[in-house]
């Protein structure tokens, strides 16, 4: 099985308390928060992108685009 590779939240800059995204090569996306690296979330893109559309909508952000 391929290793999973973790990517660093943008948002988390140089923040301790960072999120990790992760494409699974099932098509799962994984998420995890470094303060507790062994508590896995698995969505699937799409719930994903809407999810991230509603957090900047309810932040007052202007971008819409999926994510």
């Amino acid at each position: 099985m391929p290793s999973i590779q973790w990517q660093k939240s943008t948002y988390s800059g140089d923040s301790l308390n960072c999120v990790h995204i992760a494409a699974h090569p099932n098509g799962t996306v994984l998420l995890h928060e470094s303060d507790t690296p062994g508590t896995i979330l698995t969505t699937s893109p799409a719930p994903l992108g809407h999810l991230i559309r509603a957090l900047k909508a309810r932040a007052g952000h202007s971008d819409t685009s999926p994510a």
